[in-house]
Order: structure tokens, then sequence, then C-alpha cells
């Protein structure tokens, strides 16, 4: 209840105050949730089945899709819930998985057989064979999942994409 005393100074003074404290909690919520949602959500590390052993012939790269860690599953999301990789069988039981990402600005990278090399078509990095960067814009090698056989099965570890990329 207003005091019989407050004026029109008073008034504005106290409807300006309210109405900007408004304004800073709007903008502070996504701000402390940014910094405290780690402590909550913890990415969860997810192996996703990347195909037989067998299908993979030794010396080749081929792409596996294979689906994101979001922390949940909607039906709705259709193909966005999938990416892929680019996967080299190096040996027997050796793999390396490529994350399809240039590390330049997250365009997708495309395998070029014949000349053994990975391409970004969004600004032309290249990258060799092992993923080490043979020129381009691009800052660092592409990054690699981790991956295992399990039950003659390629297994690809996925985790949960972080919001800062140190």
């Amino acid at each position: 209840m207003l005091s019989k005393k407050m004026g029109r100074n008073g008034f504005m003074k106290l409807a300006m105050g309210g109405a900007s404290g408004f304004v800073a909690l709007l903008v502070a919520t996504p701000v402390v949730g940014v910094f405290l949602s780690p402590l909550f959500n913890q990415p969860r590390d997810v192996w996703r089945d990347g195909g037989a052993v067998e299908d993979f012939v030794i010396g080749q790269t081929v792409r596996v899709n294979i689906k994101y860690n979001q922390g949940f599953s909607q039906s709705w999301a259709g193909d966005t819930q999938f990416t892929s990789a680019w996967v080299m069988r190096r040996g027997e039981a050796d793999f390396v998985a490529f994350i399809n990402y240039c590390t330049h600005l997250g365009c997708g990278v495309t395998w070029i057989p014949s000349a053994c090399i990975y391409l970004c078509p969004c600004h032309g990095s290249v990258y060799n064979r092992d993923g080490t960067v043979a020129g381009g814009p691009a800052p660092r090698p592409l990054y690699k999942y981790e991956v295992r056989v399990r039950k003659g099965r390629l297994q690809i570890k996925t985790q949960q994409v972080p919001l800062v990329n140190v």
C-alpha cells in the first residue's frame, strides 16, 4: 500500500526501480544458468554403435552416422539427432574416428579418397589422412572420437557438446 505522503516523484522512483530490477532479473537468469549448469548437468559419455568390424576394410575411410549425446532423446528431432564420423581402419583392431567438423568454424568436412585428404568446403581447410592440418585457416587438427571394439562391433564414444570450446 502506498503512503499518502508519497508524491509523483516518489512513485516514479519506485516504479522505475521495480522495472529496472525486473529487467536485471530477466538478463541475469540465463547468465547464472550458464555458469551453474555444469554443476548440475554433467556431460555423460555414451558409447554408440559404429557397425560390425568386418564391414570396415583395412586402410579405407568411411562415413559412419552416429547419434548425438544430448542427454535426452526426442522423437521429433528426426535426422538432427544424428551426426557422422570419418572412421579409418588402420589394422585388425586399430581404428581412428574423426569428428566430422572443421576446426576452423565447424563446417562438415568431406573425405576425398583419390587425394587422401579431408576438405572443408566452407573456407578451404585441408587435412591429411591422419587429421593433421595440411593447409587453410584451420587452427588445429581434426578432433578424434575415442573408439573401441566390443563383441565384433566398433563403438564410438560420444559426449554432450560443451558450451565453451577451450
